[in-house]
């Protein structure tokens, strides 16, 4: 008595189709479809990357970097490291004001 019929189906469906709208069920759809896929692939990933642990392979991720001895030659390139990052730091600057423009521009629109 308390089962699913046919014709709750078809009430739940048009109830649906009044809240959203049939323009945007395809979109949501769509979209739940990709996130569905999205999830399949991380929880794949996760657990290809544990049965990876569990067998003794390391992840690149964990691998330490060589310690790097300094030279002689890095104290006598620190004029040129100097002038290299006062250039970049210029660079980001620039970007930075240019970004701050282009939103003011989006804001403004």
């Amino acid at each position: 008595m308390n089962a699913l019929q046919p014709w709750h189906l078809i009430i739940l469906v048009l109830l649906v189709v009044i809240l959203f709208g049939a323009k945007r069920l395809p979109d949501a759809a769509r979209s739940i479809g990709k996130s569905m896929k999205i999830f399949k692939a991380e929880t794949k990933d996760m657990k290809d990357k544990s049965d990876s642990d569990t067998d003794g392979v390391t992840d690149v991720e964990t691998k330490a970097l060589p310690q790097s001895q300094p030279t002689a030659t890095s104290a006598t390139a620190a004029p040129g490291a100097d002038k290299q990052v006062d250039e970049l730091q210029r660079q980001l600057d620039e970007l930075k004001k240019q970004q701050a423009a282009d939103a003011a521009r989006k804001n403004v629109s």
